[in-house]
């Protein structure tokens, strides 16, 4: 082989590996998990009670808001989980319980729907994240919750009435 023949095919080698290259590093971003939906979820983590879809509409100032989403308990002891929205003195605090082998629904419909839970004195700028803290058997878990306005059609009978 001459050497001409040699520098294409190691050139062919060198481009080939060069736009391929970054796939054998990066992570695959089908394998990275997320909420495919207005609000978190948190697993393990949180202790026995799972957590789905949670997040706040607001009203229109942003200083009142409900607390949306569901709470998925499946052991066979009831639990409370402690919900803590904001930081420091302005933190506002709320528990919401489960029973055994049950779902909460805030907001939700059908025979485990209840109302979503207020939060007064809120003062959220709309669309922003609110840090929260949520417990559930005593494991602890940081997350930042959203914060919607209510005008979109479904989200209007989600928020604080005035």
């Amino acid at each position: 082989m001459t050497s001409r023949a040699l520098a294409s095919i190691a050139l062919g080698a060198a481009v080939i590996l060069g736009a391929t290259g970054c796939n054998m590093i990066s992570p695959q971003a089908t394998t990275i998990p997320y909420s495919a939906a207005e609000g978190i979820n948190i697993d393990d983590a949180s202790g026995p009670v799972k957590v789905r879809n949670l997040f706040i509409v607001a009203d229109e100032t942003g200083e009142n808001g409900n607390l949306v989403g569901n709470f998925i308990n499946d052991t066979n002891e009831d639990h409370t989980v402690s919900i803590q929205i904001g930081e420091g003195s302005d933190a506002i605090s709320v528990e919401v319980d489960v029973d055994a082998n049950s779902t909460v629904a805030l907001g939700g419909s059908g025979d485990n729907g209840e109302d979503p839970i207020l939060l007064e004195g809120l003062n959220a700028d709309l669309g922003a994240t609110v840090v929260s803290n949520i417990t559930s058997g005593g494991d602890t878990v940081m997350t930042h919750l959203m914060v919607l306005e209510g005008k979109l059609s479904y989200l209007k009978d989600l928020a604080p009435s005035e």
